[in-house]
């Protein structure tokens, strides 16, 4: 699939409605559609990698910076302190349904362990 024909490249480019929680010039986080937990927070990179298994060495960076940010969303929705997951689903066996890098944020509730 190219960029010009994922929908999170639309989401990301606001050409598709989305509730924003937070933006910058390299993400875009937005309320899961079909959340699975009281919070879920998709945090969508700007630039297009379709998993994380084709991400290079050049996207280090942009990696930690997801990460970091959902530890802000975190705080700030309030789910820190008592815990939250954060998923990155690769490939068909990992549950990856859109083929550009993603991270779910989840809490709000007790998550079991293991997932699926």
């Amino acid at each position: 699939m190219s960029a010009a024909d994922c929908i999170f490249c639309k989401i990301a480019a606001q050409e598709i409605p989305a509730k924003i929680v937070y933006q910058d010039d390299e993400l875009i986080a937005i309320e899961d559609i079909n959340p699975a937990a009281p919070i879920h927070i998709l945090l969508i990179p700007r630039k297009h990698i379709p998993s994380l298994d084709q991400a290079g060495l050049e996207d280090a960076s942009l990696l930690g910076h997801l990460q970091l940010t959902a530890a802000r969303i975190a705080n700030e929705q309030g789910i820190a302190t008592r815990g939250y997951r954060l998923v990155n689903n690769c490939g068909e066996w990992g549950g990856q349904l859109v083929m550009h890098v993603h991270y779910h944020l989840l809490g709000g509730r007790d998550l079991k362990w293991p997932p699926g």
